[in-house]
């Protein structure tokens, strides 16, 4: 979500925040005159944004300790309960598969999709591609997310935040995979995210490079994770999905296509053969 002038009244208590409120938005404390200006239509998750309520007003830091130590809690908890909710569901829709799969219906969606990034230089010119595979027809090919001054490791995550919002806005009742051949950007996302979290986004040895689009990466993943799989592929081995998702980055790169664009072919063959890094 965003902050509005309508959240910094809720969660400000005589036009001001206290200490951990303060760590959680990354700003200074005591706070700056300016302060509201500098985090008004930031990003912020979900729950960073229940932390805020659930801390406004003049508390003792142990008292603003304790609050954040119950939330952790719940959430850990719900968590838990969530994950064994979910490997459920996933185990019931696998044997309603398997039972089923003689008898499939053409119609039904099947959806994989397949996430690349490319960059230039690293850091340099940084685009991201897509390839959406729905039951056996021809993917539908997308290139944007261009960075100027961009990494590969920025690529790569623009381009699962990008699948995951296709999996989002998707009406598919089946599971959707996504295939990624960044080990960094999956890891990231579904794994060393909920250490960092739990730690108040932060990590021992120093900063977490490209946090911002981390954290809102892995919201997303955490609000549709039962409704998908995210499987790492090895890149550049001749998989197709992997291969026209490769050459979408680079067109993106090219093109400088900030927005995704839907890429126009009429054979596969031709978009392998484009140029490749």
């Amino acid at each position: 979500m965003q902050i509005t002038y309508e959240f910094i009244h809720l969660i400000s208590f005589d036009e001001t925040l206290n200490k951990e409120q303060c760590k959680i938005l990354n700003l200074p404390f005591p706070l700056e005159e300016n302060w509201k200006e500098k985090i008004l239509q930031k990003d912020i998750l979900k729950n960073d944004a229940n932390r805020l309520m659930l801390l406004k007003g003049k508390l003792a830091v142990k008292a603003q300790e304790q609050i954040l130590k119950n939330y952790n809690m719940i959430i850990e908890f719900n968590s838990s309960n969530k994950q064994v909710q979910n490997d459920t569901k996933k185990t019931e829709i696998s044997a309603r598969n398997t039972v089923s799969n003689a008898s499939t219906n053409d119609d039904e969606e099947h959806i994989r999709i397949y996430c690349d990034g490319a960059c230039s230089g690293n850091p340099g010119l940084a685009g991201s591609g897509i390839a959406v595979y729905s039951n056996e027809k021809n993917p539908v090919l997308l290139h944007g997310d261009f960075v100027e001054k961009g990494t590969n490791n920025i690529a790569e995550l623009n381009a699962l935040y990008q699948a995951l919002l296709i999996c989002k806005q998707t009406s598919s009742k089946n599971i959707i995979t996504i295939y990624s051949d960044s080990k960094y950007s999956i890891d990231c996302i579904k794994t060393w995210a909920y250490g960092w979290k739990a730690k108040g986004w932060t990590k021992k040895g120093g900063e977490i490079k490209n946090l911002e689009l981390i954290k809102k990466t892995h919201e997303l993943y955490e609000r549709i994770k039962d409704l998908i799989e995210i499987k790492h592929v090895k890149g550049h081995a001749g998989i197709e999905g992997n291969e026209l998702a490769d050459r979408m980055a680079v067109t993106a790169i090219k093109e400088k296509s900030t927005n995704y664009e839907m890429y126009s072919y009429e054979k596969i063959d031709e978009v392998l053969n484009l140029t490749s890094y």
